[in-house]
């Protein structure tokens, strides 16, 4: 396990909403750390909402992402309607102050 000191700071992110999603031991391990070019959830209704959550922590954090996974967000999208994308960007406060 790693410290909160360790690695860099997306990582140990908790402060946004989507950063940490409770998932059952077994969804975590298949999941690892893959992207959604790799890995969906296995629930479709979840799928809309993961998407959104991976894209304002990239935005967040201003993480690029791949061909592949780009390709796969804008194919999970056309599927999601009219799903938000919200996200603070990293450092700034969201009370605020």
């Amino acid at each position: 396990m790693t410290s909160p000191s360790s690695g860099p700071a997306s990582e140990h992110d908790l402060t946004a909403e989507g950063s940490l999603v409770a998932v059952t031991a077994k969804s975590n391990r298949s999941k690892a750390d893959q992207n959604p070019a790799r890995w969906l959830s296995p629930l479709a209704d979840a799928c809309c909402t993961y998407a959104a959550d991976w894209t304002a922590t990239k935005l967040r954090w201003q993480l690029t992402a791949d061909r592949a996974e780009t390709g796969a967000l804008h194919q999970l999208a056309q599927g999601c309607g009219q799903q938000d994308v919200e996200y603070v960007p990293a450092g700034q406060n969201t009370d605020g102050a």
